[in-house]
Parts: C-alpha cells; sequence; structure tokens
C-alpha cells in the first residue's frame, strides 16, 4: 500500500511589529522636523524685541525722527520762554529781573524809573567786535551820563566771564547776562540762537524811543550818543 501523502504543513503566520516599535521611529523623524523648523525661524533683535516690550508695558514706542523732522526743530525760532512780548518802538519796558556780572538780581524796569538807559548787545564777551563796540561806550560813557542816561552791556553770556571782560577792559557800566535771550528775544535781536549786534534807547519812564539792529561795533556808540544829543537839543528848543 502506498504511503499516504502528508498534508501540506500551514503557512506560518507572519510577525507581526510591535505598534509600539513601529511608530518610534516616525515619532523621531517628527520630532527632528519640528527641531529643524525652530532653528530655522529668524529671531527678532533684541533691541526690537525691547522696544516691543516697552511699547506693550508703556502704550506706544517711541518712533525715531526723520532727518527732516530734526533740521525743523534745529531752524525753529528762538525760544524766549514765553515770558516777554515783542518790544518796538513806542512800548514800554516790561518788568524782568536778569543777573548782572556781580551775581545781582537786577530788574530792568526798575533802571528806566529815573534816568533814561541805553542797551547795547554783543554777540559775546571779550572778543574782537564785542570789545570795540564795548570800548567805545566806555569812551563816551561820561558823555551818555551828562545827559541823564545809563549804559548797560547785554548779552547771554555767564557772568563770569562778564566780570572778567569788565575787569580786563575797565568798563565803567553794568553787565547783564540774559543766557536765555529773554529780553533779548523780546528786542528782536536773538534768532538761532545769536545774539546780534545792536543798541537800544529807552526814554526816562521806558519808552523805547530807538534802535539799531544789526549795528556796527565801530558806530553804535557813535550813533547812540548822537541821537540822545539831538533829542535832548530838541527838548530844550
Amino acid at each position: 500500500m502506498a504511503p499516504r501523502a502528508k498534508a501540506p504543513a500551514e503557512s506560518a503566520e507572519p510577525t507581526r511589529r510591535s505598534t509600539r516599535l513601529s511608530a518610534q521611529p516616525k515619532a523621531a523623524v517628527e520630532a527632528a522636523k519640528e527641531t529643524v523648523k525652530k532653528a530655522a525661524a529668524p529671531r527678532a533683535p533684541k533691541k526690537r524685541a525691547a522696544a516691543d516690550a516697552e511699547g506693550e508695558e508703556g502704550g506706544e514706542a517711541p518712533t525715531k525722527k526723520s532727518k527732516a523732522e530734526n533740521l525743523e526743530s534745529e531752524n525753529a525760532p528762538e525760544d524766549n520762554g514765553g515770558g516777554l512780548s515783542p518790544i518796538d518802538i513806542g512800548d514800554v519796558l516790561p518788568s524782568y529781573t536778569l543777573k548782572n556780572e556781580k551775581d545781582e538780581d537786577v530788574n530792568v524796569a526798575s533802571l528806566v524809573a529815573e534816568k533814561g538807559v541805553i542797551f547795547f548787545l554783543v554777540p559775546k564777551a571779550d572778543t574782537p567786535g564785542c570789545t570795540t563796540q564795548a570800548c567805545g561806550f566806555r569812551d563816551s560813557y561820561p558823555d551818555f551820563t551828562s545827559l541823564g542816561y545809563e549804559v548797560y552791556c547785554l548779552s547771554a553770556d555767564k557772568r563770569t566771564a562778564q566780570a572778567k571782560w569788565q575787569t580786563k577792559k575797565s568798563l565803567p557800566y553794568p553787565l547783564l547776562s540774559d543766557p536765555k535771550r529773554v529780553l533779548i528775544s523780546a528786542l528782536g535781536a536773538g534768532e538761532g540762537g545769536k545774539t546780534k549786534r545792536s543798541h537800544f534807547i529807552f526814554a526816562k519812564g521806558g519808552k523805547l524811543v530807538d534802535k539799531k539792529i544789526p549795528v556796527k561795533p565801530v558806530d553804535s556808540p557813535k550813533l547812540a550818543l548822537e541821537f540822545i544829543q539831538k533829542s535832548s537839543a530838541d527838548a530844550d528848543s
């Protein structure tokens, strides 16, 4: 009898890979992709981040001025502190206090109560042109006082600089310091952070009767004296 054929062996069931094991490589790839994305993302500059933080805390972040805005600010009219209105011919000298070369308070309105006053303005103490002007008033000082006028030098210089100049050139009259150019600007002689060489004559009582702006250093004392001499002669006639 022929031997019975053996039944084919049942095929072994293929081995299944564990879900955890198959998923592990995929998760690692995804994590690596995220790391690359974060590394490639641009970082905000520290200064910008700080500015943003300030903007969130204090409202709108400050903006940088353009060149045009800076230029406009530089060319703005001279700030006289809003203390005095413009003074023109016929106007009365207002009350305003300045320091003299001795660091004493001087109310300019009180100066014209009993006498006339001449204010001559210089751009900078102890410079050639200003010294010529100042020495001209020094040499003519007796003529001014004999006609009932006092002389004052007015500038934006510090009082210490004025005191040194006064001593150096033997100036017989007081020097008034107007560092913020409040009175200087009200007189129309302050512009662009500078003082225009000029002089102003106030009659007794405080009325502005004459002004020269601008004026040459050598001409200023001569023109001021000529005006006062003429005014005195007209008053006597």
